[in-house]
C-alpha cells in the first residue's frame, strides 16, 4: 500500500462498526477454541450473542436512519456511506452466527452430551419426558401464556425488546383463510426446562420422533429441530428442553377447536438509542421516559427459524415493518445468550476454567483499618487476581468511622446487591456528609441507576446526576477525615473500574489508593465541579477529560517524536479498550512516522491501521481476548528517560475524550510504576491469546518463536498475585524492549 498523501485520508481508518464485528469474531474464535474447556466455550458463545444483541440496539438503528436519509458519507474518519456499512454489518453478521450454530451443534453440544449435559429437542423426548414436560406446562407455564392473534380486530401486538416469541399459523374449522397468532415466551421462567436425568437410551426410531411431531392430541406442532440429524443420546445428569419447545407441544391447549399449523420461533431487536435534549428540566424522569420508550423503539431485526415457510416471514416482516433483509434466520435455539443458564449445572469442573481466589492484597491484610496503610505509601490493586474487598472495605470502614466527616463517590455501574451503596446509605444514617454522582445515562443500567438513586436520596444521600450532555465515567471516591493528630485528611480511590464486586471478579481493572495531597485536591475540585457545574480549575495531577485530556494525551505523543528528533529517548505503550477518536490516531501516526516505537494492546474497537510504509510502520496493536475482559486502560511514555505512567477510566475514543467526565492520573511511587510496567510489558507480550492487527484491518494469531512456550498473559497474572511482592526498585525504571512479531 502507498502511502496516502495526508493522515485524512479515509483509506487510513477502519469503520467503527466492522472494527467492532472483529472484535466480536475474536469473542467467538475462544467458543471454537479447542483449548478452552468446554463450558468456558459454552459461555463464550453466550457472550457472543449478548454482546450482539447490543451492537444491534444501539449501533445499528443509526445506521438504518442515515441510510433511511439517504446521506451519502459516512461521519467517521474512514467515511465509509452508510448504505455500504449497513450491507456489509448484515453480510459479516450472518457469517458470524452461521459459524456460531456450527460450533454449538457440531462441537460444543455433542462433546457435552458425550459427558451427561444434554439440550434436547422435542423430537427426542422419551415418554417421561413428555410426560414430566406435560406437567410443567399444566401448572407453570399455560398459566402465565396470553395467546394473541392477529386480524382486523386485533392489528399485530406489541413485542418487547429481546423477547422470544412464537408466530403461529391456525385454521378455523370450515374457512380457509388462515388466521395468524403469537404467543410470548415468558421470559419470567428460565429459559431452558430441567429434564428428568439419568436417561440411558434413545427414544425409539420412528416412535418418539412420529410424537414429537405432533402435537398431545395429534395435531402438527411444527416444531423445528435445530439438530442436522438425530443421534443417539447418551447417559444425561442434566437434560434441558428450550422452553419454546414446550409450549410448541401443548398448542392446543392454547388454541382448543382450531387446527395448528406452523409454529415458528421468533425474536425481536429494537433500537434503544436516544438522546438527551440539552433543555431538561428533571433528568431522572427524562431518563425514565426514555427507559421506557426503548421497550417500544423501532424494530432494525428480526432472528427466526430457518426453516421458516415465506408466508411467516411475509407475516412478521410485515407486521413489525421490517425489509427481507433485516432478517437473520437461525438454525438452532433462538437468543443464545440462555446458554449462561447450563453454566450452573454444579459439578464438572474439568469442562471448567479452573477455579481462583483473589488474592490478599498484602498491604491491607494485616492491618485495623485503612487510613494508617494509605497514610504511610500509596497501595496498588490488581482486579480480579487481587480481591475487591480493600476497596468495599475502604467506603465501610469510612461509612462506620466516627472520624470521618464526609465520603464522596461516582458510581456508574453496580452490583444489584451493592455493598457500597449499602454503606453509602449507612454513612447518612450516621450524620456524615455524603454524596454520591450517580450516572442514570449508563447504557442498559438506567433503571438499576434510577433504584440505587432514589434509595439513597432516601436515606439522606445527597445525589447528584452529572450532566445532561455527559455521561460521569470516572471511577473516584473521596473521604475526608480527622485523623488521630487533630488534622484533616483526605483519602481517595481511583480507579479504571467499575464499583461493583461481581464484574471485579471477571473483569481486568487497576485500582490506586492514597493520600497525595496533590491528587486529594484534584479529587477534591472534581466533585465541586461535577456537583455545584463549576468551570474545572487547572488539576496539578489529575488529566480530566473532557475539559484537557484529549489535548493532554497530544502533546505527549507528539513530545516523543520531539524528543527522538532531539535524540532523546522515545517510546509509547499504551494498553486501551478502544481506539477511534483521529486526533490522536493522526497523533499516533506523527509519532510513527518520526521512528517512535509504539505498542498498543487494544481489546476492542481500533479505527487506527498499523502497518502502513510512510504512516504506520512502527506502531503495533493486538488485542487480548481470554478468560477475564480485559478493562484497564494504562499509557507510558518514555519522555526522555523519565518515564510517565498513568492509569484511568478513559479510552482513546471521541466519547471518552469528547462526551465523558474521565479522570487518567498518574502513577508515580517508584515499586507501583515499575509494577503497572511490568503488567503492561507482560500483556503487550502475551503469544497464548493475542491477536494482532494487520494493516487491512484483520487480526492474526499471535504465535511463540519456535520452541518457545506460549505466554498467556492472564495466567502469568494470576500466577503472580500468589507470589511474594517484589522488593522495591534501586534501579531507575525503564521498560524492557518487547518482542515484536514477525507480520505475514
Amino acid at each position: 500500500m502507498q502511502p496516502p498523501a495526508n493522515l485524512d485520508d479515509p483509506v487510513l481508518y477502519t469503520n467503527r462498526d466492522l472494527s467492532w464485528l472483529a472484535f466480536n469474531r475474536r469473542v467467538l474464535e475462544e467458543a471454537q477454541d479447542p483449548t478452552v474447556p468446554m463450558l468456558e466455550r459454552l459461555k463464550f458463545l453466550a457472550i457472543f450473542s449478548s454482546n450482539l444483541d447490543e451492537f444491534f440496539m444501539v449501533r445499528v438503528g443509526g445506521i438504518q436512519q442515515k441510510v433511511h436519509a439517504n446521506i451519502p458519507i459516512g461521519s467517521g474518519a474512514d467515511q465509509v456511506p452508510p448504505r455500504a456499512q449497513l450491507e456489509q454489518v448484515r453480510a459479516t453478521t450472518r457469517e458470524l452466527v452461521g459459524e456460531q450454530y456450527r460450533v454449538l451443534r457440531e462441537e460444543v453440544l455433542p462433546a457435552l452430551a458425550a459427558r451427561g449435559i444434554g439440550l434436547r429437542t422435542a423430537e427426542q423426548l422419551c415418554d417421561a419426558d413428555r410426560a414430566h414436560v406435560r406437567d410443567l406446562f399444566t401448572r407453570e407455564i399455560f398459566p402465565v401464556l396470553t395467546p394473541l392473534s392477529t386480524d382486523p380486530a386485533h392489528p399485530f401486538p406489541h413485542l418487547q425488546n429481546k423477547s422470544l416469541n412464537l408466530a403461529v399459523l391456525l385454521h378455523r374449522p370450515n374457512d380457509a383463510d388462515p388466521v395468524y397468532a403469537v404467543v410470548q415466551v415468558p421470559s419470567v421462567l428460565p429459559r431452558f426446562l430441567p429434564l428428568p436425568a439419568a436417561r440411558s437410551e434413545a427414544p425409539a426410531p420412528g416412535e418418539d420422533r412420529e410424537k414429537a411431531k405432533s402435537g398431545t392430541n395429534g395435531e402438527t406442532s411444527g416444531v423445528i429441530p435445530f439438530a442436522s440429524r438425530p443421534a443417539p443420546l447418551p447417559p444425561t445428569q442434566h437434560a434441558f428442553l428450550p422452553l419454546e419447545d414446550a409450549i410448541r407441544l401443548h398448542l392446543k391447549e392454547l388454541f382448543p377447536g382450531l387446527e395448528i399449523g406452523p409454529a415458528v420461533a421468533f425474536r425481536v431487536t429494537r433500537d434503544s438509542e436516544y438522546e438527551l435534549d440539552d433543555e431538561v428540566d428533571d433528568l431522572l424522569e427524562e431518563i425514565e421516559a426514555h427507559v421506557r420508550a426503548r421497550r417500544r423503539g423501532h424494530p432494525v431485526r428480526l432472528e427466526i427459524d430457518t426453516d421458516a415457510p415465506a408466508d411467516m416471514h411475509l407475516f412478521l416482516t410485515d407486521g413489525l415493518n421490517l425489509n427481507a433483509a433485516d432478517v437473520y434466520p437461525a438454525p438452532g435455539p433462538l437468543d443464545l445468550t440462555g446458554l449462561f443458564q447450563l453454566l450452573a449445572v454444579p459439578g464438572f469442573a474439568d469442562l471448567r476454567d479452573p477455579p481462583f481466589t483473589p488474592a490478599l492484597v498484602a498491604a491491607f491484610a494485616q492491618a485495623s483499618n485503612p487510613w494508617s496503610v494509605i497514610r504511610g505509601r500509596d497501595v496498588l490493586v490488581f482486579h480480579p487476581y487481587e480481591s475487591f474487598a480493600p476497596v468495599v472495605e475502604f467506603i465501610e470502614a469510612a461509612a462506620s468511622d466516627d472520624r470521618v466527616l464526609a465520603i464522596k463517590q461516582t458510581l456508574y455501574r453496580t452490583s444489584s446487591d451493592s455493598p457500597i451503596v449499602r454503606a453509602l446509605q449507612r454513612a447518612a444514617d450516621r450524620g456524615k456528609q455524603v454524596t454520591a454522582v450517580v450516572e442514570l445515562k449508563a447504557r442498559m443500567d438506567e433503571e438499576r441507576n434510577i433504584l440505587w438513586a432514589r434509595e439513597l436520596e432516601k436515606a439522606g444521600v445527597h445525589v447528584v446526576f452529572g450532566f445532561v450532555g455527559l455521561k460521569t465515567h470516572c471511577k473516584v471516591s473521596l473521604v475526608v477525615r480527622r485523623d488521630e493528630d487533630h488534622a484533616i485528611r483526605r483519602y481517595v480511590h481511583l480507579g479504571s473500574g467499575n464499583y461493583n464486586p461481581q464484574t471485579a471478579r471477571v473483569y481486568t481493572d487497576l485500582g490506586l489508593f492514597t493520600c497525595n495531597p496533590e491528587v486529594a485536591e484534584d479529587a477534591t475540585l472534581l466533585f465541586n465541579h461535577l456537583t455545584a457545574s463549576t468551570t474545572l480549575p487547572a488539576m496539578r495531577k489529575l488529566l480530566v477529560a473532557p475539559a484537557r485530556l484529549q489535548a493532554q494525551m497530544i502533546e505527549k505523543i507528539d513530545r516523543e517524536a520531539t524528543n527522538l528528533k532531539a535524540g532523546k529517548p522515545a517510546r509509547l505503550l499504551v494498553k486501551v479498550n478502544g481506539i477511534l477518536e483521529p486526533a490522536v490516531v493522526k497523533a499516533l501516526y506523527r509519532a510513527s512516522q518520526a521512528g517512535v516505537k509504539i505498542d498498543i494492546a487494544c481489546r476492542g474497537i481500533c479505527s487506527l491501521r498499523p502497518g502502513i510504509p510512510g504512516v504506520s510502520e512502527n506502531i503495533r496493536v493486538i488485542s487480548v481476548v481470554d478468560r477475564f475482559l480485559e478493562h484497564s486502560r494504562i499509557f507510558y511514555f518514555e519522555n526522555g528517560g523519565t518515564p510517565e505512567v498513568f492509569v484511568g477510566s478513559a479510552d482513546w475514543m471521541d466519547r471518552n475524550l469528547s462526551r465523558r467526565v474521565e479522570v487518567v492520573f498518574p502513577i508515580e511511587q517508584p515499586d507501583l510504576k515499575q509494577r503497572v510496567i511490568d503488567i503492561l510489558r507482560t500483556t503487550l507480550a502475551d503469544t497464548a491469546k493475542a491477536r494482532e492487527l494487520l494493516a487491512d484491518g484483520h487480526y492474526h494469531r499471535v504465535m511463540p518463536p519456535e520452541g518457545q512456550i506460549a505466554l498467556r498473559s492472564q495466567t502469568r497474572f494470576l500466577e503472580q498475585a500468589n507470589e511474594p511482592p517484589p522488593p522495591p526498585p534501586s534501579a531507575p525504571i525503564s521498560p524492557k524492549p518487547v518482542r515484536r512479531t514477525k507480520r505475514r
